[in-house]
């Protein structure tokens, strides 16, 4: 979270006061306009807000009909809810390398591609966009899907194009670390009309066909889902939320540039698939060796190194690793016959390249506010 103030408190005053807390409603009709408000944004033709981050990229998995028997690559390096929303739709997620800018490696990806795989969920992770080219162009050849995982990006361009709005479909989260938030959820973009149906029914089966005139339009039959449902406190805090991203990612970016141009004649800066589409959050310095990278931090006395960050890294995904997909063996899809014969042959040392580029990687982050003096005196602490 960058930005918050009186503008959000007002938005939930304005729900409290008019009394319509649930999204469908006659009044102020917030999830309804945010809805509209983000996909103008995006671009898009469709767009569904939910609970978070996770819930859209499994309502975009269920949209494309991916099931048992089914593969979906998702890169090594990015939060563990990647890959668990693979297997909560009894798919199997297949674990590839990331490249130089810490996005999944195009070329890898290729090489992880069977007759199985039916998605690859490429992550624009802290801002960085993928290399959606190469990645869109392998998907086109050999068949498949793309769903971008955009939740650490949103804002965040490729060539021009928001990131999430390139693919079969595109996510973003708004939980209490993103670019704006309403401490939890996340939206589902896409342009295809038969996966939007599917995940609206998907992401609230149990009220949709209750509450209002959702299904108006709607050809796809209901089937059973779930119930990613958010109030109307969500949608007004994004409303004014959304009205602040384009004056944070513009400082933001511009933070960095700064930053960079600073350090740069003495620092490696690692690379990037599009420097101006970055959102700008994070400045990421490559070192040598991980010795290097973790002798810098200590003598900055702050930075991260993205192999000590838990859950990001894919030899922390514990049950995934363990291949516990679900409780119930029965609903587990690592056990599921269907999987039986798919790449679920997990090793910690698999991805090599990915473990030894976040070792030697250190990132500082940034803020949208940044004076020249604080990136002065910012520049001055990381050159030593």
């Amino acid at each position: 979270m960058y930005i918050i103030g009186q503008e959000e408190i007002n938005a939930l005053a304005r729900v409290i006061e008019s009394r319509k807390l649930f999204k469908i409603n006659d009044g102020a009709r917030e999830v309804e306009n945010f809805e509209k408000e983000i996909k103008a944004f995006m671009k898009t033709d469709y767009a569904l807000l939910m609970t978070s981050g996770f819930a859209a990229i499994q309502s975009a998995l269920i949209g494309l009909g991916i099931g048992p028997g089914d593969e979906v690559i998702v890169p090594g390096y990015t939060y563990i809810a990647t890959a668990i929303a693979v297997t909560a739709v009894g798919a199997i997620p297949v674990i590839c390398e990331v490249d130089e800018t810490l996005t999944i490696d195009a070329e890898d990806m290729e090489k992880k591609v069977s007759k199985a795989t039916k998605a690859v969920i490429p992550v624009h992770i802290q801002g960085f966009p993928s290399d959606m080219d190469k990645i869109c162009a392998v998907a086109k050849k050999h068949g498949f899907a793309v769903v971008e995982d955009a939740c650490q990006s949103v804002g965040g361009e490729y060539k021009g194009r928001k990131l999430g709005a390139i693919g079969d479909a595109g996510t973003y989260s708004f939980n209490y670390f993103k670019v704006i938030t309403s401490g939890e959820g996340g939206a589902l973009f896409t342009n295809n009309r038969q996966l939007y149906e599917r995940a609206l029914i998907f992401h609230d089966s149990s009220a949709i066909a209750f509450f209002g005139s959702q299904l108006d339009g709607v050809n796809e039959p209901q089937f059973c889902g779930t119930e990613y449902r958010v109030s109307e406190f969500h949608g007004a805090i994004l409303r004014e939320q959304l009205k602040r991203l384009d004056p944070i990612i513009a400082g933001l970016r511009s933070s960095r540039r700064r930053l960079i141009e600073a350090i740069a004649h003495k620092m490696e800066i690692a690379p990037s698939h599009d420097t101006c589409g970055d959102c700008g959050t994070t400045v990421a310095l490559r070192f040598g060796s991980e010795k290097e990278a973790r002798a810098f931090s200590a003598r900055f006395g702050g930075g991260t190194l993205p192999i000590d960050t838990g859950k990001h890294v894919y030899t922390n995904w514990t049950p995934v690793m363990e291949k516990r997909g679900a409780l119930h063996p029965l609903m587990d899809p690592f056990k599921m016959e269907a999987n039986k014969n798919l790449n679920h042959n997990y090793t910690r040392d698999m991805c090599p390249k990915t473990l030894d580029l976040l070792s030697r990687t250190v990132y500082i982050g940034t803020a949208p506010d940044w004076s020249d003096e604080t990136v002065e005196n910012l520049a001055k602490r990381i050159i030593g």
